[in-house]
């Protein structure tokens, strides 16, 4: 199942999940993108945004608006729609409207493939940076081992560029687990890494969990802020 977390009150951009891309919702753009991979669910703390989805065609949930992060929203979710413990979940950011189906597949297939494995609670995706757009905080850079489990994720550039550095991993922000292992993760404390850096997903590192990555390729934008509408028109 894709569950696509949609928050209302965005800091950055309110109201950004409803802001039109080809003439929908972007939520319901971002869904559109992704159900030929699997059923979709809209998970949100909004009756507006419930009633618009079920307009378009896709189910939703109401979740509590006071969820910490997306990642929590998505576990409510799982709950109130009964998944069993190896369901596997991808979680969908709502702010992805052009995001490939490819790489959503190539998440839960690897999600798939792990899913077994206890030490590995997350599976995500990255692409590769040019060094010139790797400077922007905004842009969440990953490395990973030979084997391509995450190292490290951080907003500063890193490798730190010592020695000349030709290309970074952007992390993109999709997530691969199962129920059993999503409920786990949001059960952990949270860690002091991912409070400095706000990255969630440095929880799981900082408890001795792996994330397993893939590469993808990938032209896909998320919209942050209003000025990278800029960037699609």
């Amino acid at each position: 199942m894709i569950l696509i977390p949609a928050r209302l009150a965005s800091t950055r951009f309110p109201k950004k999940v409803l802001y039109p891309i080809d003439g929908v919702p972007m939520v319901v753009r971002t869904a559109m993108q992704v159900q030929e991979v699997d059923e979709v669910v809209i998970a949100t703390d909004s009756q507006e945004v419930t009633e618009i989805a079920i307009k378009h065609g896709f189910r939703a949930v109401l979740t509590n608006p006071d969820h910490p992060s997306g990642t929590d929203r998505v576990n409510e979710a799982a709950a109130k729609l009964g998944l069993a413990g190896d369901e596997v979940i991808v979680n969908v950011q709502a702010d992805e409207p052009f995001i490939e189906p490819e790489v959503v597949q190539k998440v839960r297939d690897l999600t798939t493939k792990h899913a077994r494995e206890s030490e590995v609670m997350l599976c995500s995706a990255y692409k590769t940076l040019k060094p010139d757009e790797a400077k922007d905080p905004n842009k969440v850079k990953v490395v990973c081992d030979a084997a391509d489990f995450a190292l490290y994720f951080s907003r500063s550039l890193i490798p730190y560029p010592r020695e000349e550095c030709k290309s970074y991993k952007l992390h993109l922000g999709i997530y691969g687990y199962t129920r059993a292992k999503l409920e786990k993760f949001c059960s952990l404390a949270q860690a002091p890494l991912e409070n400095i850096e706000k990255l969630e997903q440095l929880r799981a590192l900082y408890h001795g969990f792996k994330i397993a990555m893939v590469r993808v390729e990938s032209q896909s934008i998320g919209i942050d802020t209003p000025e990278d509408l800029a960037a699609i028109s």
